[in-house]
């Protein structure tokens, strides 16, 4: 069984609810905090895929998961990073800003940086791994833009509707991913459990140095506190479907075991973001009123 077939549908939705997120504010908080949003995609497309290499690199991951895990560091940020910000009281506009910027800019980004990957693999370790571009390119156009514009068309032509689709899909959204995430380990779960030490280290390292390095980026940045939450949830959150559905096409690299580490980092971020934001929320509750004057 391809999970190819399961991933296509659930990133297409995905997708499609983030277009029917989009609107004019998101469009006009590029020009209202451009230095904010620089520096989210500063971290998302430059520093998160760096952190990735240096990883797999220092631990001396296997080809198959040294690719995946720089895949995952290669997509756009994941849909729920707009939910994650507003629990954290963070700029929900600005999340759904990088949100929505990465998507677009990963599609060229992506197939450049694992062209690279792919040679550096190869040459390091004698091994033939060979990444059709064109194909990888229009993958993404399909499974990206097509119905990231078709929700952004939506929303405009269509708005009450729009609103009472994105509600029920914002409520499937998780259990999608979820049941992907169960199929993935029934069909693999020999290979997770045998390298789930070194999957697991490696997963949690990139996104524990992602956050530590977003965060300090912003901060010298001079960014608020919410903006500065933002950006390390844009950061740490992926976009774990596209990876799986780069890894597991059979059109591009049609290996469920380069996936795996896409599975393990979703399953990771959900709970290391998690305890941020629950973190953040107990901080807020207990910070001391400012005495009004």
């Amino acid at each position: 069984m391809n999970t190819i077939w399961i991933v296509m549908p659930i990133l297409i939705v995905l997708m499609f609810l983030l277009g029917i997120d989009l609107n004019r504010e998101a469009f006009a908080n590029v020009a209202r905090q451009p230095k904010a949003v620089l520096l989210g995609l500063v971290g998302q497309v430059i520093l998160l895929p760096l952190i990735a290499f240096s990883v797999a690199w220092l631990l001396k991951l296997p080809p198959v998961y040294f690719m995946g895990l720089v895949l995952v560091a290669c997509c756009p940020g994941g849909s729920s990073s707009n939910v994650f910000s507003m629990l954290a009281k963070g700029d929900v506009a600005l999340s759904v800003t990088l949100t929505a910027a990465s998507s677009i800019i990963t599609l060229f980004t992506l197939p450049v940086i694992m062209a690279f990957v792919a040679e550096f693999v190869s040459s390091s370790n004698g091994c033939d791994i060979h990444l059709p571009i064109g194909k990888l390119f229009m993958q993404n156009i399909v499974l990206l833009f097509v119905p990231l514009l078709a929700g952004s068309i939506f929303r405009r032509i269509r708005p009450n509707a729009a609103r009472k689709v994105a509600k029920v899909l914002g409520k499937l959204a998780f259990p999608a991913l979820m049941t992907l995430a169960t199929v993935f380990f029934l069909q693999y779960w020999r290979e997770i459990v045998d390298n789930f030490t070194i999957l697991g280290l490696s997963g949690a390292l990139l996104i524990l140095l992602a956050m530590l390095c977003s965060g300090g980026l912003s901060r010298i940045g001079g960014s608020s506190a919410a903006i500065r939450r933002t950006i390390v949830i844009e950061v740490g959150m992926q976009n774990a479907a596209q990876a799986i559905a780069i890894a597991s096409s059979p059109f591009i690299f049609n290996s469920g075991e380069m996936a795996l580490p896409a599975i393990i980092y979703a399953l990771l971020m959900n709970i290391i973001l998690l305890i941020y934001v629950y973190c953040i929320r107990q901080k807020e509750e207990h910070k001391p009123n400012t005495p009004q004057r």
